[in-house]
């Protein structure tokens, strides 16, 4: 018996640079991850923002395992991908032509999961914090935006399987 499976269509270029953004994403939360970077926070909220003592206390403990948890999701989704691969005289037909990644049911929570967790970290690089802060007619979202689109994608084909 095989378990389900779906299938994230993608151009041979979107997945060279959706694995380039989960490779960054695993080297920020990483083994010399910087727990003051600004998206390390964003990606590890504290329950108690106006209890300083109990939110330290709480990040003490938690952080890390979070942070260890996203990485490993992160590996999940870069072996999903490693057949992209940038090349340096990849034709325009080469590099819009479609590949299909099959994502096992049992990995879909692991790229929700970090596909979420990048646009986090591009929304706390471009300073969004609300819908308003989003402008989509400035291409510095593009990649925000694509995400987000990849994401409704990964969802919407698990809710099939569901």
């Amino acid at each position: 018996m095989t378990s389900a499976t779906i299938i994230l269509p993608l151009a041979y270029l979107e997945g060279v640079h959706l694995a380039q953004l989960v490779d960054d994403f695993a080297e920020l939360v990483g083994a010399d991850r910087d727990v003051h970077d600004p998206a390390i926070t964003r990606l590890t909220p504290t329950p108690y923002p106006d209890d300083e003592e109990a939110s330290d206390s709480f990040m003490e403990s938690t952080r890390e395992d979070l942070l260890d948890r996203r990485l490993l999701d992160a590996h999940t989704v870069h072996n999903a991908l490693q057949g992209f691969q940038a090349v340096d005289d990849l034709t325009e037909a080469d590099a819009l032509a479609p590949h299909d990644v099959v994502i096992r049911a049992a990995d879909i929570d692991a790229w929700t999961r970090t596909l979420t967790a990048l646009r986090l970290v591009i929304a706390t690089r471009l300073g969004i914090t609300s819908d308003d802060d989003h402008d989509p007619e400035d291409d510095r979202y593009g990649i925000y935006d694509w995400l987000g689109y990849r994401l409704e994608t990964v969802i919407s084909a698990a809710d099939e399987i569901d």
